[in-house]
C-alpha cells in the first residue's frame, strides 16, 4: 500500500511539472464578447527588450480605463509575480503599454481588466491567464528553443527549484518503500 502512495506522489509531482502547456507554442484566448475588438502584440519577445500592447475596444463600450496585468517567467523556470500596468489612451478606443523585458525570459503571460463608468471591473479571461508569447531564446522542459541561440549558454540542467523538489520526491517514495 505505501509504495502505491509512493507512486501516485511522485506521479503527481512529475504531473505538475509538465502540465504548463507546450514549450515554445504561443496562447491566445478569444477576445468575443469581452469589449475588446482587436489586440496587436509581437508574437515573440526578445531579450533586454521591450514587448508592446495595443488594444481596440468595441465603440459602444463603457470602459473609462485599462489594466494590463503581466507575468515574465525566466529560463530557470521561476516566474516573478505578476505586474499592473496602466494602459494609456487619446481617444478612450484604443489603449496601449510596454513593458520591459530581462535577458532571461522565457514568456510573457498576461491579461487585461477593464474599468467601466459605473465603477464595475471585468477581467479577460475571467481566470488565469489568457496569453502566452514565447521569447526568441528559452530554456523549458530540458530543451531549448526559439529562433536565437544567444540565451544557451548558460548551465544545462534541471531549471529552479524543480531538482530539489524531485529529490526530495524519490528520497520520500525510497523511505515508503523501505517501511514495508
Amino acid at each position: 500500500m505505501r509504495r502505491l502512495v509512493a507512486l501516485l506522489l511522485v506521479s503527481m509531482l512529475a504531473l505538475s511539472f509538465s502540465a504548463s502547456g507546450e514549450s515554445g507554442v504561443n496562447e491566445s484566448t478569444t477576445l468575443d464578447s469581452t469589449g475588446i475588438a482587436s489586440s496587436q502584440y509581437a508574437d515573440v519577445i526578445h531579450e533586454n527588450g521591450q514587448f508592446d500592447m495595443s488594444l481596440t475596444l468595441d465603440e459602444d463600450t463603457n470602459v473609462t480605463s485599462m489594466q494590463w496585468i503581466t507575468q515574465i517567467c525566466i529560463n530557470s523556470g521561476v516566474c516573478y509575480p505578476p505586474e499592473t500596468n496602466g494602459m494609456d489612451s487619446e481617444d478612450g478606443l484604443t489603449y496601449s503599454a510596454t513593458v520591459d523585458v530581462n535577458d532571461t525570459a522565457a514568456y510573457i503571460n498576461w491579461k487585461f481588466v477593464l474599468h467601466s463608468e459605473d465603477g464595475s471591473e471585468a477581467s479577460v479571461p475571467d481566470t488565469g491567464f489568457g496569453w502566452k508569447v514565447w521569447s526568441d531564446c528559452w530554456w523549458d522542459n530540458m530543451t531549448w528553443g526559439g529562433s536565437s541561440t544567444d540565451c544557451q549558454d548558460e548551465e544545462e540542467g534541471l531549471p529552479g527549484f524543480a531538482a530539489p523538489a524531485a529529490v526530495a520526491a524519490i528520497a520520500m517514495a525510497a523511505l515508503m518503500a523501505r517501511r514495508d
